[in-house]
């Protein structure tokens, strides 16, 4: 990408130790461009209002915007309808949301929620907890060496005690694309809801959920170009209209009395109290970045940083990608034979380099691999080949602090 696009992200032009920032953490968050801090920054000068409430021109404007992103969200990954869209915090409180509705109403003991070894504590801590109130189990699908799922061993535990299967698109830290159709495709063969966890996918795949044929999609706003606080949930219409609340208050009714409450419609139902309505919008202008530069473009470009960084890092003696799938997005995962990922990260950003250490929300991965936790690098539509040249030269600067002697 060139400075021009660069020059998009204020955040980018800052200097870290007195050296350029070299930001390599887009995994766990990335950059704001300038459309959508000016967004924000409106919002709060001109439109401040609480939404659905207020019959004055303020509220109005508010309640406008607010729709207008739930319209661009059902365009964005390609909803049947736009009510099938629902905000929440993020993607935890999405996969929250789900398993504590969903699996309140339809689980029960002895019945099995499928999830993957390589999933992200938030797709799989829900589903324990749900699981200890109603009985229900995990069963967990294999991954091989590569970092790719075993889909004769999801065969396998498919059966008819199966009430849910939830994987993510892409693994947050091997950067693994799993073949979701064809996981819901299976799934389906035997009746069984599917949930997808998009959290590392919307900013950096084509989404089409209606293609797909997903049962629940999730992301959060923060890992694609737009604010925190933010998360759809998208969900068939069938199954939305059938799920209990999941929070009860205001705005999320029809009419209550002390005897009983009765339920707003899709998808005010899933939607109660004060939404966060300045950075919901404020994500409208994060797609229409996106969407401006085309996912086809960043696709390619991210896809040529993970060929150029995948053949700079394994030239380093004594460093391990950890995850070689076959179909990745721009995430690498490393360790080195002398020393820990959290020193790694501690010595990079003394040269104004930014990557995560640790686990990474996967302990049972970690697990499966051997290790206490890695060092990733993640790319963004902004990353360039020389900040991968960057992060190889302090990887350098690593090697010979720690052979020293």
């Amino acid at each position: 990408m060139d400075n021009k696009l660069r020059a998009e992200f204020p955040l980018l032009q800052n200097k870290i130790n007195g050296k350029p920032l070299v930001y390599l953490d887009n995994a766990a968050t990335t950059q704001k461009p300038r459309s959508v801090i000016t967004a924000l920054e409106n919002f709060y000068i001109h439109d401040n209002a609480n939404i659905h409430r207020g019959i004055y021109k303020l509220a109005e404007r508010a309640t406008l915007a607010y729709e207008k992103t739930r319209k661009d969200i059902a365009k964005f990954i390609n909803a049947k309808k736009e009510q099938e869209i629902i905000f929440v915090r993020g993607t935890t409180e999405a996969i929250n949301l789900v398993a504590a509705s969903y699996g309140h109403k339809n689980f029960s003991v002895d019945d099995e929620i499928i999830i993957s070894t390589m999933e992200h504590h938030s797709n799989i801590v829900p589903w324990q907890l749900i699981g200890e109130k109603t009985g229900a189990k995990l069963q967990v699908i294999k991954i091989n060496e590569a970092g790719e799922l075993d889909l004769a061993h999801y065969e396998t535990l498919l059966n008819k005690h199966t009430k849910m299967v939830a994987i993510t698109h892409v693994s947050n830290t091997l950067g693994t694309i799993n073949p979701i159709k064809k996981i819901i495709t299976m799934a389906h063969a035997h009746n069984v809801p599917v949930l997808i966890d998009g959290a590392q996918a919307a900013a950096h795949l084509p989404i089409d959920v209606q293609d797909l044929d997903c049962d629940f999609y999730t992301f959060s706003a923060h890992k694609s170009y737009g604010p925190t606080g933010v998360g759809i949930l998208y969900g068939k219409e069938k199954l939305l209209d059938a799920m209990p609340p999941y929070q009860g208050g205001g705005h999320m009714i029809k009419r209550v009395t002390f005897a009983k409450t009765e339920y707003a419609d899709l998808p005010q139902k899933f939607e109660a109290g004060t939404q966060n309505i300045a950075d919901v919008i404020g994500f409208s202008s994060a797609i229409d970045f996106i969407n401006s530069i085309g996912i086809n473009t960043i696709i390619q470009h991210e896809t040529e940083l993970l060929k150029y960084a995948t053949a700079t890092l394994t030239k380093r003696n004594g460093l391990k990608i950890i995850g070689t799938a076959r179909e990745k997005t721009g995430i690498i995962s490393f360790v080195l034979d002398t020393a820990h990922s959290h020193d790694i990260a501690t010595i990079l950003d003394t040269e104004g380099i930014a990557v995560r250490a640790g686990h990474h929300c996967t302990m049972p991965l970690m697990d499966f691999y051997g290790v206490p936790g890695t060092t990733r690098v993640s790319f963004g539509l902004y990353n360039t080949k020389e900040e991968i040249d960057a992060l190889a030269l302090a990887l350098e600067k690593v090697q010979k602090i720690f052979t020293r002697g």
